[in-house]
């Protein structure tokens, strides 16, 4: 293995830490504390429902990371510490939106189809115990963490070229 994969695979691990950590215990915890009954919450009645944490979460978390890691991979390459290279004029800040805002509105829109398929099945006024929705959402923020670390980085690779070594 080359020194520059052992460098870009350190890179990415601990940027993904730093994701990581605070999603998890943020988005578990700020719900959870903040449900007005954490023994009856509903997924999209009330003030304190469910879908408030959820969505924006889905919404924001990949848009966020995933224009993060594209610019802190641009720079990492910038400085010359990674083995790739970007083709003239590929990877601008149009298309770093472009991936972020993609990656951001799947993951609202299939976070969105799935409450409401789940809404629209139940009962209505049914409630969740606000525990496990917690647990839940600190898992699914920890999991989003992680694959859109990866995923820009790969679409990023793929618009790059090895760099040269004298």
């Amino acid at each position: 293995m080359m020194q520059e994969d052992v460098v870009l695979r350190y890179f990415l691990l601990r940027n993904m830490v730093w994701y990581i950590l605070p999603n998890i215990v943020f988005n578990g915890l700020i719900p959870y504390y903040s449900f007005k009954d954490p023994s009856a919450v509903y997924l999209f009645y009330g003030e304190f429902c469910f879908a408030r944490f959820l969505l924006p979460m889905a919404l924001l978390l990949p848009f966020i990371i995933s224009f993060d890691i594209m610019k802190k991979t641009i720079a990492l390459s910038e400085k010359g510490k990674a083995n790739f290279v970007f083709k003239e004029n590929s990877l601008d800040n149009r298309f770093m939106l472009k991936v972020s805002g993609i990656n951001g509105g799947l993951t609202f829109f299939t976070v969105l189809l799935l409450v409401g398929f789940a809404h629209v099945s139940l009962p209505d006024k049914y409630t969740f115990n606000g525990l496990p929705l917690a647990f839940g959402l600190s898992l699914l923020a920890g999991s989003l963490c992680v694959v859109f670390t990866l995923l820009p980085v790969k679409k990023i690779l793929k618009n790059s070229s090895p760099r040269q070594t004298n």
